[in-house]
């Protein structure tokens, strides 16, 4: 017979058949080596279809060693007939083929019928080695050519495959929500691998998210027969199909990619029990129930990266050329691969369309997710397939989350959107973290995808009604604006407590309530712009009101402008007009102080004073004059200012209450303030030194974070006064005064500048390396604790 006219097909017979009935017996190359006295890497040879003729005393000691009968022994010899040179005849053996006796190992070799293993089912007919890469129904399909980034991933998978003898079978699980590109790293990194591999490159599909996704049994099938075993040979039962796989690719160096898994019970009887083989599996769920496997989570693309994927898609140079429309078309995509790669092929089919036109057509959130669409890719069925899945329960928070106003936000909140409690919804909340729908932003904190939330804000449009949509926003902002407002309170100078729980810092219940009114503020914010859509006026002021000590911790914050027009706006819909003198007050307040528009300030002061005056409200003519003075002497008219400040303090006197107590010091202070910027330091210091003993008198009798506050910025003020006059000595003592109540408040922002004014008296006492050491430490201090409170209101 002519070469290539039919040994090839003889060889992989022989393959076949001696591979089938190893696996049959229960043996492992090594064990059949050892038992016929074949070279494993003969063997091994052998059941690739490497050696073409083996001899027939080879064959011989191999059926003994495996136990064949006599028909058995000659269907094996016949097929290795062909490849052996052409002097051997046929049916013979070449001389002293039978003087060697076969090796012992000490064991018998099992008999054909034995179950020595019985996780290994009794083959009908013997299996085919596994098929080479690219001949297989389940090899892998092509790597994508502009694959970009998971550098780490890969290189991860890289360490793991360099154990030619690992000592636990390698699995690899990689999860992630709808779009990462899960598929498309598992075969990239599976082809990256295929050197490795020489025994095989498969990759299956589970079906994870279709309706009825692949039962294992069915999966393993498909992979037997991909491996080479024939029809009749795969066993009925999916113990025993596995039983059967986990003996094949024990000694295969092949691998594996179980794509879109369902759940731990459809991919665990696909996993090796031993061996080098390597399975890479892909799914939407974490699958927290597989044990023993390393675990590869895939997030969205850095800037960067989605900057690079569209290049390589749409091409480097258009992308390159506007890079910040570039940019904002990975922002709106989420920086999800499937977004990018979609919008990258719209520029490639649309190649006279500028970066920027698609960027503006995506702005518009109400189309976003129709645009990321072209031909058979699209992001909102990937999202569909996993909300189909989930429980009536996990549909409807996932839908309820979109209510949120927060780039994230906690159990607690969500729970008041779900109508469930707060327990529950933190479960929930976990299982929408396994179905990759919903993220982990900290240990108690939950983030949605921006293009998830788009989905789940269509889910909820169509999926309920107009009327429990109404319902969900009111019960919400009920409990968020409560919640809000009880945390504010605590700031009030007449809510205060007596000081007990002051030890030198911010009192446990202060900064609880300071940090969920910080973390939560586009909560409580959306709330209060609700309310007042809504008519609920007096939750808007009511909630406004507890918030205005509190603001005072926070002057750097824009919102105040926004929280006190909603109130002053309330308040006038009420027709209150004291209250809605309060409001606009509180509104005067924040032009001054906050945003520094004195001018506008000077003019809500105004309209405050008004109010009051139309009211007979001393107390609050007395924070409008306070507000009005303070405008005034941004704009250095500081004899008009000067004279509304004692004004104020008239005002004040005719009040006997804890907040009129502080808008005499408050105004105390200003008049100082306006002295020694006239060039009347001395007269300010004297003045000072009045306010100061005034707030330590209020620490005494009410210790607060408002009152130390109060303390802190009259001491800080002290020291301006004194390095007005060059007195450094006394403004460092000044100082260090102010340092010590900004702690007992907490360390707001403002206390930064007390910092910087420290370190100026330090250097001019010749103090320099001092003060880079304070400052330095001060400011690795601050930066840590991220931004803080700023400063005092009044």
């Amino acid at each position: 017979m002519a070469a290539g006219d039919g040994t090839d097909t003889d060889a992989n017979e022989f393959s076949r058949l001696l591979t089938g009935h190893r696996v049959a017996a229960g043996l492992t190359q090594e064990e059949l080596s050892a038992a016929a006295g074949v070279s494993l890497r003969a063997l091994g040879d052998m059941e690739r279809g490497r050696t073409r003729g083996p001899q027939r005393r080879t064959v011989r000691a191999l059926a003994e060693a495996l136990g064949l009968d006599g028909a058995q022994a000659e269907v094996l010899d016949r097929s290795a007939q062909s490849g052996r040179p052409r002097g051997v005849r046929p049916g013979s053996a070449p001389a002293g083929s039978h003087s060697r006796p076969r090796r012992s190992t000490g064991r018998e070799a099992p008999a054909r019928d034995a179950t020595a293993r019985r996780d290994v089912p009794r083959a009908v007919a013997p299996p085919e080695p596994p098929a080479e890469s690219g001949q297989s129904a389940l090899a892998l399909p092509r790597d994508i050519a502009d694959f970009t980034a998971r550098e780490d991933a890969l290189t991860l998978l890289a360490r793991l495959a360099e154990d030619e003898r690992p000592s636990h079978p390698r699995v690899v699980v990689v999860s992630g929500q709808p779009g990462l590109g899960k598929t498309s790293f598992a075969l990239h990194a599976a082809h990256a691998l295929a050197e490795r591999f020489p025994d095989g490159q498969l990759s299956l599909d589970l079906g994870g998210m279709s309706p009825q996704p692949l039962p294992a049994r069915d999966a393993l099938g498909q992979v037997l027969r991909a491996l080479g075993v024939a029809d009749a040979a795969v066993p009925a039962g999916t113990e025993e199909r596995a039983g059967l796989y986990r003996a094949l690719v024990r000694e295969r160096r092949l691998v594996l990619v179980l794509d879109n898994a369902a759940d731990e019970s459809q991919v665990r009887p696909l996993l090796p029990g031993s061996g080098p083989a390597v399975t890479i599996v892909t799914s939407r769920n974490v699958l927290p129930g597989l044990e023993s496997v390393h675990r590869l989570s895939l997030d969205v693309l850095s800037p960067a990266e989605a900057a690079g994927l569209l290049a390589r898609i749409a091409g480097r140079e258009r992308i390159e050329a506007v890079p910040d429309a570039t940019a904002e078309l990975a922002r709106l995509c989420g920086y999800l691969p499937l977004a990018l790669r979609i919008a990258g092929q719209r520029l490639v089919a649309r190649p006279q369309q500028p970066v920027a036109h698609l960027v503006r057509q995506l702005t518009a959130e109400e189309n976003r997710l129709d645009l990321l669409e072209t031909g058979d890719l699209a992001v909102r069925p990937a999202f569909e397939l996993s909300y189909r899945r989930l429980s009536v329960e996990s549909q409807l928070v996932l839908r309820r989350c979109a209510l949120t106003a927060g780039q994230d936000f906690t159990a607690e909140i969500a729970a008041a959107y779900a109508g469930r409690s707060a327990a529950r919804t933190e479960l929930v909340l976990e299982q929408l973290v396994d179905a990759g729908l919903m993220q982990a932003a900290t240990p108690d904190r939950y983030r949605l995808h921006d293009l998830v939330r788009l989905y789940a804000g269509e889910r909820l449009a169509a999926d309920e009604t107009p009327e429990e949509l109404a319902e969900a926003r009111v019960r919400a902002g009920r409990w968020i604006l409560g919640r809000a407002a009880e945390y504010g309170l605590r700031f009030d100078p007449d809510h205060a407590t007596d000081g007990s729980d002051t030890g030198g810092s911010a009192p446990a219940h202060l900064t609880e309530a300071a940090a969920w009114l910080e973390y939560e503020h586009p909560e409580w914010l959306a709330a209060l712009h609700q309310a007042q859509l809504a008519g609920r006026y007096r939750e808007v002021v009511d909630t406004a009101e507890a918030m205005h000590w509190f603001s005072d911790r926070l002057l750097s914050w824009g919102i105040w402008a926004e929280v006190f027009q909603l109130s002053a706006d309330a308040a006038r819909a009420i027709g209150d007009q004291r209250v809605e003198a309060v409001h606009v007050n509180y509104l005067a307040w924040t032009y001054v102080t906050c945003l520094h528009r004195y001018q506008r300030g000077i003019e809500l002061a105004t309209e405050g004073l008004e109010l009051a005056r139309a009211v007979g409200d001393r107390e609050q003519q007395g924070w409008a004059l306070t507000y009005l003075a303070s405008g005034l002497r941004y704009l250095q008219r500081h004899r008009e200012a000067t004279d509304a400040f004692h004004r104020a303090a008239d005002a004040f006197a005719e009040v006997a209450n804890r907040s009129a107590m502080i808008g005499r010091l408050v105004t105390l202070r200003g008049a100082a303030n306006c002295l020694r910027e006239s060039g009347r330091a001395e007269e300010a210091v004297e003045s000072r030194r009045r306010a100061l003993a005034g707030a330590l008198e209020l620490v005494e009798r009410w210790s607060s974070p408002l009152i130390h506050l109060l303390a802190a910025m009259t001491a800080h003020e002290l020291g301006l006064d004194r390095a007005a006059l060059k007195r450094w000595p006394a403004a460092e003592k000044a100082y260090r005064q102010a340092l010590v109540h900004f702690e007992a408040v907490g360390r707001p922002d403002s206390m930064t500048k007390t910092l910087t004014e420290l370190g100026t008296a330090l250097i001019e006492q010749g103090r320099a390396e001092e003060a880079r050491e304070l400052l330095t430490e001060a400011l690795t201090d601050l930066s840590a604790e991220g931004p803080r409170a700023a400063g005092a209101r009044h």
